[in-house]
């Protein structure tokens, strides 16, 4: 894949020089504090390539994706933007990336977003004017064709690297490569999946990709965590949507003494690691360790997926990028 997306921003540069890519989630304040943004990207600094910034995932109020993208281009981190069709708009989404990409943002990932009904406020308004792939058609005609979706004419041309997600992990199955076969059309260049806690599931996913000639066509990332507890992990797979968490994962963890259950779920991700980054068309990790980001220096080092890809001067945070105000 040599074709440019007119951003050759870090992450899109290092995937296409053949590097394998780490991105991870941040966890959004749910506060006003900029600097809990600012402590949990300087933790994660040398072990991931770009950071993920959430948009109400799970349905739940925090800080905005567009806010903390705010505070960390201006350090000079390389930042995903995520956008969720469920909040806003086609005229707000529109102009949220102009904004975005005014601000230094490079990537932005597309997603239709957890129904209200997952989340605290339930009676919140869902607006759906999009779903995630009517999105990524919508960027994609305001980055190649330079104009609104009404037509307008941008004055200026935007750079993007798009994405989208995937869930190789939920039925039905059989028609998981044909639905990642239409975003791709829609305009997705790179792709963060769900969690992993299958392996053999992915590869059968990520063989039928294959034969659908889509390794060729967009760069993949496996989503993967730790899990902190047996607990955790029941919860995870009846409460949060789209997650898949085999009874086997499950059942070492309720094996596993409580005190030492955190460092069994790092130690599966770890595993869960190694095998997914010798599986044809992956280019990747994204990381998700919510409220346990401090493991994933250990996770990445332990993965032996140390040192990371240098960082052009300009993506690099240095003195010159940083607020006086901030320490």
């Amino acid at each position: 894949m040599t074709e440019s997306y007119k951003t050759i921003g870090h992450l899109e540069r290092i995937l296409s020089e053949g590097k394998f890519v780490i991105t991870a989630e941040l966890t959004p304040p749910d506060s006003a504090n900029p600097q809990e943004v600012y402590d949990e990207a300087a933790m994660l600094a040398n072990s991931v390539d770009a950071f993920n910034a959430t948009d109400g995932s799970g349905a739940h109020c925090h800080m905005s994706s567009i806010s903390i993208c705010s505070l960390l281009t201006r350090q000079g981190y390389p930042m995903v933007m995520q956008i969720s069709c469920r909040d806003r708009n086609r005229i707000a989404i529109q102009g949220d990336v102009l904004g975005a990409a005014a601000m230094g943002v490079s990537n932005i990932l597309c997603i239709s977003g957890d129904d209200v009904t997952a989340g605290d406020q339930p009676e919140a308004k869902r607006v759906f004017d999009f779903d995630s792939i009517q999105l990524l058609r919508t960027i994609r005609l305001m980055r190649d064709k330079e104009m609104f979706l009404s037509g307008r004419k941008l004055t200026e041309p935007l750079k993007m690297f798009l994405g989208a997600a995937s869930n190789p992990f939920m039925p039905p199955y059989d028609w998981r490569a044909l639905r990642l076969a239409k975003k791709i059309e829609a305009g997705a260049n790179f792709i963060q999946s769900q969690y992993c806690y299958d392996v053999p599931m992915l590869r059968t996913f990520m063989r039928q990709c294959g034969d659908l000639g889509l390794h060729d066509l967009v760069y993949y990332l496996v989503g993967v965590g730790p899990i902190r507890s047996v607990k955790t992990a029941e919860y995870m797979r009846t409460k949060v949507p789209g997650v898949h968490i085999p009874d086997e994962i499950v059942d070492r963890l309720r094996k596993t003494p409580q005190i030492r259950q955190r460092e069994e779920g790092k130690r599966i991700c770890v595993e869960i690691i190694e095998q997914v980054k010798e599986i044809e068309g992956v280019d990747g990790l994204h990381i998700m360790a919510y409220k346990q980001q401090e493991l994933i220096p250990e996770i990445v080092e332990e993965a032996g997926l140390l040192p990371r890809p240098a960082r052009d001067q300009g993506d690099v945070s240095s003195p010159d990028f940083q607020d006086e105000n901030i320490h």
